[in-house]
């Protein structure tokens, strides 16, 4: 018996019945390179997939597309879907509704989603930044108590600023709570009082390892804090979503320590400069005044000498007293300044710290701070408050102080 012709529609919603049946089409899970990429105006994708040997005719609708991914030609996908016929044109395709990135992974696709959340509500933008002190009481730090970065963290501040104090909040940088713990850190410092900056760091890992900075709840601890915040977290190419939200990124715990602290040699240079700066401008202030006085009583000399009047010497005496009155009030208000400014200056001055008993120390030019820089028989300056001692060690006692 011969069976009936069938039309093209149905031969091709036959087809479609069987795909859709099938275990394996309907629920497959394929990997090939991007091709003939396209994004319509509807904002369904169109693109191929193909290996060495053949192609695939893939769509993906646009309520399963995402952005994120920046899919293009060229990029290496892993897609799940199904595969179905397009009965209009009797063309079968795959029609994927779920994309990862082959060799990036769900948490990369994670990264991303939560960066452009964040972004899209204003976490990133610069107008929420706050600037970082330029001269700290105190530091408060949240990392791992075992790691290099707070001994780096130690090491930069002690040589560059140390007065200030460094205080650790000791967190679990990875693994099952560590998030939460470095949210305690954080408003364990917003919380004290004399804190002027935190820093929140680790060392480098993978993605996986920095994952805890990624989490939300560290964004907005973050974005919530009143104290500025740098973060320190990973090598200089490593970049978590801590990175963005922080007031400022360092690309190391190192260089987090040198954003957070200034340098006190240039301090002191900073600071003698603005005393030779004062001093240079008192002194033009004294010569203009001198030229004053010296032009002022030029003139009265020529003017007592074009009036030989008795009685009009009276008159001249008159102004002199309160020409010479006036000149002594500036004298003596000059004064007060001068003297108020020298005290500033002697204050800010390291001569003062000289005459209060302690002393500098060099060797060749360079300050010596630790008996680890110097060796028996070597010669060191040591200058006093009047005066510069030659000396040459002889005995070197190690102990703490």
């Amino acid at each position: 018996m011969k069976l009936r012709a069938l039309d093209i529609s149905e031969v091709n919603s036959y087809i479609k019945r069987i795909l859709s049946n099938d275990p394996i089409l309907y629920n497959l899970r394929a990997k090939g390179e991007i091709s003939n990429f396209k994004v319509h105006s509807s904002g369904n994708v169109y693109l191929s997939l193909k290996d060495k040997k053949s192609k695939l005719n893939c769509i993906i609708f646009r309520s399963n597309y995402d952005e994120n991914l920046k899919l293009d030609n060229g990029v290496k996908i892993i897609a799940s879907g199904h595969i179905s016929v397009y009965e209009r044109d009797g063309s079968y395709q795959f029609y994927i509704n779920q994309v990862e990135v082959e060799g990036i992974g769900n948490l990369y696709i994670e990264f991303n989603k939560l960066k452009q959340k964040l972004k899209k509500e204003g976490l990133f933008d610069s107008i929420y930044k706050k600037s970082i002190p330029k001269m700290p009481r105190a530091i408060g730090v949240v990392t791992s108590p075992t790691g290099a970065v707070i001994r780096d963290i130690i090491n930069v501040v002690k040589r560059r600023y140390p007065k200030v104090d460094i205080k650790l909040y000791p967190v679990n940088v990875q693994g099952d709570k560590s998030a939460e713990d470095i949210c305690n850190g954080i408003e364990f410092f917003n919380n004290m009082e004399n804190i002027d900056t935190i820093i929140v760091g680790r060392g480098g890992g993978s993605l996986e390892e920095l994952w805890s900075f990624n989490e939300e709840i560290v964004a907005r601890e973050i974005f919530k804090s009143k104290i500025p915040i740098i973060s320190a977290v990973g090598h200089e190419t490593d970049f978590t979503i801590c990175d963005f939200v922080s007031d400022m990124r360092a690309p190391t715990p190192s260089a987090a320590a040198e954003i957070a602290t200034p340098d006190l040699s240039d301090i002191y240079f900073k600071l003698s400069n603005i005393k030779n700066r004062m001093n240079r401008s008192l002194n033009n202030t004294v010569i203009l005044d001198n030229e004053k006085l010296n032009n002022t009583f030029d003139k009265i000399n020529n003017y007592m000498k074009s009036y030989i009047i008795r009685d009009k010497n009276i008159l001249i005496d008159q102004i002199y007293d309160k020409i010479n009155s006036r000149l002594e009030q500036n004298l003596e208000s000059t004064k007060e300044k001068l003297s108020k400014k020298g005290a500033i200056l002697h204050n800010l001055s390291p001569l003062a710290t000289l005459s209060r008993g302690y002393s500098i120390v060099e060797k060749e030019g360079e300050v010596i701070n630790s008996i680890k820089d110097v060796n028996l028989k070597e010669d060191i300056n040591v200058t006093l408050k009047d005066g510069v001692l030659e000396c040459n060690i002889y005995k070197i006692n190690n102990k703490e102080v």
